[in-house]
């Protein structure tokens, strides 16, 4: 049976390719488990705007979010993150696996812009699952709005 990820892209008509590759505990081990580079990893981080108002922010794995640049683009002050069982509820999917393919709620999608010319690895809505797709047919699909969101991963 279909997860609801695999359905969405099915119905979306987008080429993809699943990878089954189990559990990680790093982004560096996630990448080597899907056969990519870390940046080609990328993160989907749900961002509370308001009560019942999130949406979805695409990171390269080697990028975090620029809350700075996140407000800006979208004309606010405060934003924040839900915690594990907020974000469950806003998009039917456990942290570590979720998507904007197939979450209960089709919330806006803001995707980095280093993403786009790529084959990027998602994940697919259940542990140890991801999904390769061609980074701008996803983006198109999901009607993101494109832009520079992210900042290098901080060294450590």
């Amino acid at each position: 049976m279909s997860s609801p990820a695999l359905a969405a892209l099915d119905a979306a008509a987008l080429a993809y390719r699943v990878i089954r590759h189990g559990p990680v505990t790093s982004l560096a081990e996630a990448a080597a488990a899907r056969g990519v580079a870390v940046p080609d990893v990328v993160k989907t981080i749900v961002v509370r705007r308001g009560e019942d108002d999130h949406l979805f922010v695409l990171t390269p794995g080697d990028r975090v979010v620029s809350w700075p640049k996140l407000r800006a683009l979208l004309g606010v002050s405060r934003l924040s993150m839900p915690d594990a069982e907020a974000a469950r509820a806003a998009t039917g999917y456990e942290r570590g696996t979720i998507t904007p393919f197939g979450s209960t709620t089709a919330w806006p999608v803001v995707a980095d812009e280093r993403l786009r010319g790529r084959e990027i690895t998602l994940g697919a809505g259940e542990p140890g699952v991801a999904v390769a797709v061609d980074a701008d047919a996803a983006v198109m699909w999901l009607g993101a709005t494109v832009a520079d969101v992210t900042d290098p991963e901080p060294a450590r």
